[in-house]
């Protein structure tokens, strides 16, 4: 047997955060480690102590196996967790924590370096007999080969993959797919598969001791992604629940062979790509904990990072793996916005509450847990990836877990970057979702329009806005030095309305409310079937048509956001004068997120075409191509790469052409993202 004291987590955020609470619980001490920008990060805090790791960059910080080593003999530490991400599939990394006197918790190098290259991987499987899509030597690709995937040897999360289909785009795909897997695992490797359009991503969470035991725990399905990342997943599969019969046991039994081709030890994820007839080829082995191991853990009870914990302290798995029991279903919520294209954002959370029943743990009846390595006040930065928080529901239909978990995310109140909570509801909500019909098309099926559309309609953003006028009035008054106790804008006999105006992110539309102050109380001119009952400066009771509704309204300068039950309004108190200064020239492209600038396509004087690359972003680990709006001439460029840019910074300007060719400066400017 071997003994843990003290575990440091080669990581950060939630995952960090998630295993400081089983070891906690376990009796053992903890370790974090820190980069410059998470200084104050809620994992910080979690650990009992941390060490910093000089720097901003993931290479400069939690990619530098030597620093953490370093870091856990400071910090007394006798084993390394390294999460999820990062070195956690580190092979070398692996090795030196094991030569260094430290216990290693995950799987042996050996394993790590077997799968470590996927096109290693398939071999080594198809030698085991698990079933494998066919590899494609980049350089002999031919048009009967598309589509394809390529896809990053020495990781997964997305990065690096591109979907091909033609000919004309395989050399600048494989070209970028590479760049980004450099710049995610240090690794520029990809290697091409077929492309299967309409299929199904189902994976097998295994657990294996030191003594020849090996589980398999149960299954997920992670169909639903976006740039080939998961954001929703669920637990059991519902294509294995319909197609029933074998399939389930031919899964495990092929989850079972390659961990033991591999010898696998600890926790690790097998996944394979299944169709609807229930057809299933080997996609890659992941060599440590998944993201989405909180569906596997409420519906089986296991804590999985208490048996990885076990198992590298030599104990041995319990004769049969655990039953399963009810429906899981976790949502991702991001920093990013799904309507432009998924754009990463970046910047202050103001507040974030998820309403959970629990933090990292296991659940005891039906309920929602959420595990998250961010709160009110942390920085979003544009180093690492944009995740906020998983939210996980767990019931015992399936159904129900949709109902829940869509009804946790509406209410949660999320004040800060722009991210994805409406697309999330609006897919928990879908038929096609509900009856467990969906594939890894999904998206594209039910339209991105669709899945991206507010919660809040034209009339529950007019609500917001009367509320926020309402509440923005009765903060002034409060805030006042003389007569704080009189209504602002109040008089003895009838006057005129006082007016606030604000403007509604999301569809660049202005909304004007007009209100006044009246013996009767606050009369609204403008929406007089709307009745004010209550008004308070973070309050505001409404009575619309009849029906009360009670709105929370709060301020960060001059950014509003207005939650009431199921919808939530982010408005920005528009300025009563405007600063020329911050007014773009015409035709003036702008940094549509925080990034670097990695490369530049064109030069000045230089005649482009709507659509055509100009530059490109890196911004939390993805590549972003900025392409030419219109059809024009760059009468001025502004950056090189290399330069760190924030949001809004001016990247060029384009004289658009008029109808008969020549070159003027457009005032209408629409900024066009293209993943990869």
């Amino acid at each position: 047997m071997t003994t843990i004291d003290s575990v440091l987590v080669a990581n950060r955020g939630e995952i960090a955060s998630r295993v400081f609470t089983t070891a906690r619980a376990m009796g053992l001490r903890t370790v974090a480690v820190f980069s410059d920008p998470d200084e104050h990060a809620p994992h910080v805090r979690d650990a009992d102590t941390a060490v910093r790791l000089p720097g901003s960059t993931s290479a400069q910080t939690y990619l530098r196996g030597d620093l953490i080593i370093e870091a856990a003999h400071a910090a007394g530490a006798d084993a390394v967790h390294p999460g999820y991400g990062f070195l956690s599939e580190n092979a070398e990394f692996a090795q030196a924590v094991i030569d260094a006197g430290l216990v290693w918790i995950g799987p042996p190098p050996q394993a790590i370096t077997a799968m470590g290259s996927k096109v290693n991987a398939k071999k080594l499987m198809a030698d085991a007999g698990v079933p494998v899509l066919g590899d494609i030597d980049p350089a002999a690709v031919t048009i009967d080969d598309l589509p394809l995937l390529i896809k990053a040897s020495a990781g997964g999360g997305g990065r690096g993959m591109r979907i091909v289909r033609s000919l004309d785009e395989l050399a600048d795909a494989v070209a970028a797919a590479a760049r980004e897997a450099e710049s995610a695992f240090g690794d520029p490797t990809v290697f091409c598969e077929p492309y299967v359009e309409r299929g199904h991503h189902i994976e097998v969470q295994i657990m294996a001791d030191m003594h020849g035991a090996i589980w398999s725990v149960a299954e997920r399905e992670c169909s639903i992604q976006r740039r080939h990342q998961k954001v929703i997943e669920e637990a059991p599969s519902p294509l294995v629940d319909r197609i029933g019969g074998d399939l389930r046991e031919r899964l495990f039994a092929a989850a079972r062979a390659a961990g033991v081709a591999i010898g696998y030890t600890g926790a690790g994820t097998v996944e394979f790509l299944a169709d609807e007839s229930g057809r299933f080829y080997f996609l890659e082995t992941n060599t440590r904990l998944q993201v989405e191991h909180p569906v596997t853990e409420l519906t089986t009870g296991v804590d999985l990072v208490a048996w990885q914990l076990r198992v590298a302290m030599g104990d041995h798995l319990d004769p049969t793996p655990p039953s399963t029991s009810g429906h899981a279903i976790e949502a991702r919520l991001y920093a990013e916005d799904p309507a432009s294209v998924w754009q990463p954002q970046s910047g202050v959370m103001h507040a974030i509450e998820l309403g959970s029943d629990v933090r990292f743990g296991l659940l005891d009846r039906a309920g929602i847990r959420v595990d998250s390595g961010i709160d009110c006040g942390s920085e979003i930065s544009t180093f690492y990836d944009p995740m906020l928080a998983k939210v996980i529901s767990w019931a015992p239909d399936r159904r129900r877990a949709a109902a829940m978990l869509s009804r946790a995310l509406a209410d949660a109140r999320v004040h800060g970057p722009v991210t994805n909570r409406d697309m999330l509801v609006n897919t928990l909500r879908d038929a096609t979702f509900l009856a467990g019909d969906t594939d890894t098309g999904f998206i594209d099926q039910v339209g991105l329009d669709v899945l991206a559309a507010p919660l809040a309609d034209t009339s529950d953003v007019r609500i917001a806005a009367i509320a926020a006028a309402l509440a923005d009035a009765a903060h002034a008054r409060r805030s006042a030095r003389v007569q704080a106790a009189v209504p602002a804008g109040w008089r003895n006999l009838r006057s005129g309305s006082q007016v606030r105006r604000y403007r509604n992110p999301r569809s660049d539309d202005t909304i004007e409310v007009r209100y006044r102050h009246a013996r009767e109380g606050v009369e609204l001119p403008d929406d007089e079937q709307v009745g004010v009952a209550d008004v308070s400066a973070d309050r505001i009771v409404l009575d619309a048509a009849g029906v009360r509704t009670t709105l929370r309204v709060c301020r960060y300068g001059d950014e509003i956001f207005v939650d009431g039950a199921g919808t939530s309004v982010h408005l920005r108190r528009e300025p009563r004068f405007i600063d020329p200064s911050a007014v773009a020239r015409p035709g003036s492209l702008l940094a549509p997120m925080p990034g670097a600038v990695i490369r530049v396509a064109v030069t000045e004087g230089e005649r482009v075409t709507a659509g055509q690359p100009l530059l490109w972003l890196e911004a939390m680990k993805m590549e972003h191509t900025v392409a030419a709006p219109v059809d024009g001439v760059v009468a001025s460029l502004s950056v090189q790469p290399g330069q760190q840019l924030s949001v809004g910074e001016v990247l060029a300007v384009i004289d658009a052409d008029d109808g008969d060719g020549a070159s003027h400066h457009s005032n209408t400017i629409e900024q066009k993202e293209k993943i990869g």
